[in-house]
């Protein structure tokens, strides 16, 4: 496909130049035409658009019969980008939007997933039909060590929480075939989209030593210190709401069932035994 060029049965990928969006794409190239929709556009293929005017949108838009919307992670103003992406989809004349959500949205003490809920409502209300996808944290934010490239993680939050860890691969897999599907199918629909099993980031550990009789190290570092280190290189809103979802981890589990996968994909989900390398 060439920018410009509008054909009536492209899927439209908001937000597809970070690491969940390359993974949708990837996942729908073998069945349609995607647009790639990015804030800086590095080939012909690609569309730039500016999510917090709106700029490029509707153009973008015109002639695509869906549309995956992702946010930047812990953007200050997600529902502001999210109405902008409904408007322009509305006016190129879009029948199915889908929206990237989170396990949880509406979770007070974690500001970007509050975010996010109030982004569902705003789905919600549109003249779209859409469905909303909630994954779970991913299994890749531990990728280093399922490789093999590290042997330590280090945790802001207790290495004794669990998580329904979901592969990013079963995700993008999902949103890929509730767009080839699409509204006919699909429109009304939330899915929760979580791994098979509920583990600590110390069971992962664990796991990994068992597969490959490597030793992993599980460090964890205040609040205070992640602050004064990672989050230092990060804008005040987003240390300010990674840190509360940190603290949130360090009193409550954070889990999500994985039914959804099993129905929309007719498998189980990939376990973390299966990502180790």
């Amino acid at each position: 496909m060439t920018n410009g060029i509008a054909r009536g049965d492209d899927i439209a990928v908001i937000g597809a130049a970070g690491k969940t969006g390359e993974a949708v794409v990837a996942a729908l190239s073998s069945s349609v035409n995607v647009r790639r929709l990015v804030r800086r556009a590095r080939t012909d293929s690609e569309f730039e658009v500016e999510l917090e005017t709106g700029g490029g949108l509707r153009k973008a838009l015109v002639g695509c019969r869906g549309v995956y919307f992702i946010a930047p992670n812990v953007h200050p103003d997600e529902p502001a980008l999210l109405r902008n992406a409904l408007t322009a989809a509305a006016s190129a004349g879009v029948e199915h939007f889908v929206y990237h959500s989170v396990a949880w949205p509406f979770s007070p003490a974690m500001p970007h997933h509050l975010d996010k809920a109030k982004c569902e409502d705003e789905l919600h209300r549109s003249p779209l039909k859409w469905t909303v996808l909630q994954p779970c944290a991913y299994a890749q934010n531990f990728e280093a060590v399922l490789n093999g490239e590290s042997d330590r993680i280090l945790l802001p939050y207790s290495a004794d929480t669990r998580f329904s860890f979901v592969s990013l691969g079963d995700v993008a897999a999902v949103a890929a075939a509730v767009l080839v599907e699409g509204a006919a199918v699909h429109h009304g629909a939330t899915y929760e989209v979580g791994g098979p099993q509920a583990l600590s980031v110390m069971e992962v550990a664990q796991i990994v030593e068992k597969k490959t009789s490597r030793t992993v190290t599980v460090d964890q570092i205040s609040l205070s210190q992640w602050r004064d280190e990672a989050g230092n290189s990060l804008d005040v809103n987003a240390s300010s709401r990674l840190a509360a979802m940190f603290d949130f981890y360090n009193h409550h589990d954070f889990l999500a069932g994985s039914a959804a996968v099993q129905l929309v994909l007719g498998r189980p989900p990939v376990g973390i035994e299966s990502l180790v390398k």
